[in-house]
């Protein structure tokens, strides 16, 4: 088998992981891979080294390719997600003063109706809320969560643009009241004593796609045999990263000066769900805080990107059905499929299911028998079905 070069974009984040164990322990090479990962400051820049072709592939926010196809966020080639590369991992967090007004209004980090309400009436002003990219399920989950409370959103909140790495400087600064960031630079605020968790973002969505891999286009059209090799490469990796044995070597890998830089212990609270709260050391579990292979994790599903396809459209005022439908098409079943048949791997024999439906453990028929998803509810019990936006 020929090696393949492919450079790969990511930002210093835990569901990164993917990518890196791919490269560090051999999934790539085993696949005739060899990966130059390529670290990023921000999700533009991420972006933009995808759009200008400085690599290849990239780990990217969920809701960006979908965003690109709906004429948001400037102009450029388009994007297809021909995997996800992890489900949740976000966390809400806030200043110590607004956090301890939370919790004296009720706030309970299992509960995200509580919470949000007890945050609601905790706030002394307009909140500013920083995200690391406008569009990211960090956004849509927040306004989704507040509104669906009473408070409208984005209308009555200030949502303020931070790059992950930066977040607990700016609620140092005071640039922000709160935070919605990906796993570890929530559990970063609370070391550095200047923020308090308040919620996994998971509360809010059980199944939420945060992640996906990224290639333009019109590579992916033209250069199948990577593509393919880079989703198997990328599948392995993450069905490695779901053996809780395997934790605490995919801590010290992330933890390295090129990767993340940070201590191996806080990495591992996100991929353990073990996360510390306070700077008191209190400790809450989070059942799957993060996932990376369980209840077809790495699936691009229709649903899902239909779901991100109208909430932006709604917010930003576009034609929803139209939205919807181009979203659809950003998430690539048909290459995920082709390239992990024969690995191995329990493919769903739909591209599409009920988004919100799923409360318990629920065996579904798959491409070579029952494939066993998993509890996907959003916090208000709602629905969304795909056949009725159609």
């Amino acid at each position: 088998m020929n090696t393949l070069h492919l450079s790969v974009g990511f930002i210093p984040l835990v569901d990164a992981a993917p990518l890196i164990v791919a490269h560090e322990m051999g999934f790539a090479e085993s696949e005739g891979l060899s990966l130059d990962l390529v670290r990023a400051p921000s999700w533009s820049t991420v972006r933009d080294m995808l759009a200008f072709g400085r690599v290849e592939a990239a780990h990217m926010l969920a809701p960006v390719p979908i965003a690109r196809a709906i004429g948001l966020g400037g102009g450029g080639p388009s994007f297809d997600a021909v995997s996800v590369l992890s489900v949740n991992g976000t966390v809400i967090g806030a200043n110590l003063d607004l956090a301890a007004r939370v919790r004296d209004n009720g706030g309970d980090f299992a509960d995200a109706a509580a919470t949000g309400r007890a945050l609601i009436a905790a706030s002394q002003g307009r909140l500013r809320i920083g995200v690391p990219f406008p569009f990211s399920m960090h956004a849509e989950l927040l306004y989704y969560w507040l509104s669906a409370l009473g408070l409208p959103a984005p209308q009555e909140v200030d949502i303020r643009t931070v790059p992950p790495p930066l977040m607990a400087e700016a609620i140092r600064a005071g640039d922000i009241d709160a935070f919605c960031v990906g796993e570890p630079w929530g559990s970063i605020a609370v070391e550095g004593g200047v923020g308090e968790l308040l919620l996994p973002g998971a509360a809010i969505w059980q199944f939420a796609p945060e992640k996906v891999l990224a290639v333009r286009s019109d590579w992916a059209a033209e250069e199948v045999v990577p593509r393919d090799r880079l989703i198997r490469a990328v599948w392995r990796a993450g069905r490695w990263l779901a053996d809780p044995s395997s934790h605490t070597t995919a801590a010290e890998i992330l933890s390295r000066p090129e990767y993340l830089n940070l201590p191996a212990e806080v990495i591992d609270r996100a991929l353990c769900g073990r996360l510390t709260v306070t700077g008191r050391g209190e400790v809450r579990e989070v059942a799957r805080f993060m996932e990376f292979h369980e209840g077809a994790a790495t699936f691009p599903w229709r649903s899902q990107a239909a779901w991100i396809g109208r909430q932006l459209s709604a917010r930003m005022g576009l034609d929803r059905a139209e939205a919807v439908d181009a979203a659809r098409g950003v998430f690539r079943t048909d290459y995920y499929r082709q390239a992990l048949r024969g690995a191995s791997a329990d493919l769903p024999g739909a591209s599409e299911k009920v988004e919100g439906s799923l409360s318990a453990p629920t065996a579904v028929g798959s491409e070579s028998g029952q494939l066993v998803l998993l509890p996907d509810t959003f916090f208000d019990r709602r629905i969304f079905d795909l056949d009725a936006q159609k």
